[in-house]
């Protein structure tokens, strides 16, 4: 049986060489300006890997669903929920998440703004508010306080800090809306 094999006849790949290969294949990330390559399947959720593989923590898990926007980074300059996000979708794209965008020395305008204006009560969720208002900043500097309610309402917070949340970005816009 064996001498009919013919030398150019290869054994089907099983599924542990298909797992091998694909381990072996590293995706590579841009975030927050460094490039980072990781060993992830692709459809991995980006939240996963920023969390676990690059202990960037300030995207939090809330509901897993994409509804509560606890783990809300920007790709692109643009909102998304990273829970739902496979690091395969994201290509070529720059991810900024809260780590990116100012210092404990010199914070980002929206980071000052929600620290005067105590805006955080347990915290869980204002990282996510806070990537969210720079999206609505970035977009329109001069927000009005309705646009700032109207692009924050899919995004929770069970502390009930929404009026300071919202105030805070109000504050922000006024910096930022003059830079």
């Amino acid at each position: 049986m064996l001498a009919n094999l013919n030398k150019t006849d290869a054994p089907p790949p099983c599924a542990a060489d298909a797992a091998n290969e694909r381990r072996n294949m590293a995706t590579s990330l841009k975030v927050n300006g460094t490039n980072h390559s990781t060993p992830a399947e692709p459809d991995t959720p980006l939240l996963y890997v920023l969390r676990n593989d690059l202990f960037l923590v300030g995207a939090k898990f809330g509901c897993g669903l994409a509804q509560c926007g606890a783990c809300t980074v920007l790709v692109d300059g643009k909102a998304v929920r990273s829970c739902v996000t496979p690091i395969g979708s994201l290509g070529n794209s720059e991810i900024t998440t809260i780590e990116g965008l100012g210092t404990l020395d010199k914070p980002h305008p929206l980071q000052k703004a929600f620290i005067d204006e105590q805006a955080a009560q347990c915290g869980y969720c204002i990282n996510g508010m806070i990537m969210k208002g720079k999206e609505i900043l970035d977009r329109k500097p001069q927000a009005t306080e309705s646009d700032v309610r109207d692009g924050l309402a899919g995004h929770l917070c069970r502390c009930g800090t929404h009026n300071r949340i919202v105030a805070a970005i109000m504050r922000a816009s006024k910096t930022v809306g003059r830079g």
